[in-house]
């Protein structure tokens, strides 16, 4: 009998999502959920050694540390793919204006939005944003979020947005939960430069990404492509050149308006194309066959309360690999509840909570370059799994407004247990 360092069994549905190829679900792949019952996990360090029925885990492996966790639903950690963490002041008067008439862009163009971020940002030093971040941190955790990726860009100068890319490496240095770094220079116009946005392109491009690369602060460039923001060939030579200084590439791309971000996705070869409220046909296409994932944001389309929403139905139905992240950020979405995005995904978007659940593991591992480590329940792939209060996969986005995870095991420790009953 070979000891191992955790045994985990439960009586109630596991969801594994494991699969035997690489890459991202598409189609009807997505709504593809593999449930058993009756299941036991073993975990050497921080890995999963083997899954299988209770019985034949109990017969071959042995441990001090045996989690019985009753008749929790059993999956993989969450893993969210668009966070902007790195903020220092919210702002909940924005939301106060929007609900009394004033638009998203309206508000930006007035000098709010982003550049309100950005003003308060530059105040702070590295140990409090890094202070606020590990806290933010406890929050994603707690609900079940075992991996994000960490926007910089409420900086929009070398020093702050290294400060911020510094902020986000200390925390991932002091909390278990893993950050993947983004280096977003590229998330707005700072006040600065209003008049003269070509030099502030030029610093990003010859001073900001070089900086960046020289201390290895992020793996991931995004930039926010958009009509009011930067223009599909700004974004390109943005684009480009953070890709010969070795970046991987990500972009918000068509949130308000068509502009051919998606399409600008696929000629760069990103990973990931984010937002997608108003992408063409022609975008929907040209991602399917660079197989750029569809990161899909519908919590921000919610909060915001706009009448442009990504085509998830249409996209999936395309062929097209979507996952789901909460773009928690001070302004336009401030959640951190990967279940809550996936109730209002099934809701406005018109899929299933199987397809929701894969896009919250499987393709957001994929969007990370992380899929051949985490966001399956297998042997050799990371030990991030979380134990759910439901019944089924169908509850998970059925109850809402609540968190229903009940313990968090992180690289094969016990690192948030919620309830006595299970333990």
């Amino acid at each position: 009998m070979q000891k191992v360092d955790m045994i985990i069994k439960s009586r109630g549905d596991w969801l594994t999502l494991a699969q035997e190829q690489p890459g991202p679900r598409c189609g009807a792949s997505m709504d593809e959920l593999t449930v058993k019952q009756n299941q036991a996990i073993a975990i050497t360090e921080d890995r999963i050694t083997a899954i299988g029925p209770v019985a034949d885990i109990l017969e071959s492996y042995s441990s001090e540390n045996v989690l019985d966790w009753g008749d929790r639903l059993v999956m993989p950690g969450l893993i969210d793919p668009h966070t902007h963490p790195i903020f220092l002041a919210t702002r909940e008067n924005e939301f106060q204006m929007r609900n009394l008439g004033k638009s998203y862009v309206e508000i930006a163009l007035a000098g709010g939005g982003i550049r309100s971020s950005v003003r308060s940002l530059r105040q702070a030093s590295e140990d409090e944003l890094t202070e606020l971040a590990l806290k933010r941190a406890d929050g994603f955790l707690a609900l079940g979020t075992t991996t994000i990726e960490a926007k910089s860009g409420y900086g929009l100068s070398t020093e702050d947005e290294i400060k911020s890319l510094r902020a986000i490496r200390r925390t991932n240095e002091n909390h278990v939960i893993d950050l993947e770094p983004t280096f977003l220079g590229a998330h707005e116009i700072p006040d600065e430069y209003r008049e003269d946005r070509n030099a502030y392109i030029d610093l990003i491009i010859q001073e900001m990404i070089p900086a960046v690369a020289k201390e290895k602060l992020a793996r991931f460039c995004d930039v926010f492509c958009e009509a009011h923001v930067f223009t599909v060939e700004e974004s390109r030579r943005i684009l480009n050149a953070a890709k010969q200084h070795g970046m991987e590439i990500r972009i918000h791309a068509d949130e308000i308006e068509s502009t051919g971000g998606a399409e600008l996705a696929a000629e760069v070869g990103a990973l990931s194309a984010d937002h997608l409220g108003a992408i063409s046909p022609l975008g929907i296409e040209r991602m399917r066959d660079a197989k750029v994932v569809a990161t899909l944001l519908p919590g921000t389309s919610f909060f915001l309360n706009l009448d442009c929403r990504a085509p998830g139905r249409k996209m999936i139905d395309a062929g097209v690999a979507v996952a789901l992240a909460t773009d928690f950020n001070p302004g336009s979405c401030h959640t951190q509840s990967l279940f809550m995005i996936m109730t209002i995904a099934c809701i406005h978007y018109g899929i299933t909570a199987a397809e929701a659940i894969t896009a919250v593991t499987v393709n957001a591992a994929y969007t990370l370059g992380l899929d051949q480590d985490r966001g399956q329940l297998k042997a050799g792939m990371r030990a991030d799994i979380i134990g759910v209060d439901a019944p089924n996969a169908a509850f998970l986005p059925y109850k809402f407004g609540d968190n229903p995870v009940r313990a968090v095991v992180k690289n094969g420790k016990l690192v948030s247990h919620l309830s006595t009953s299970c333990s």
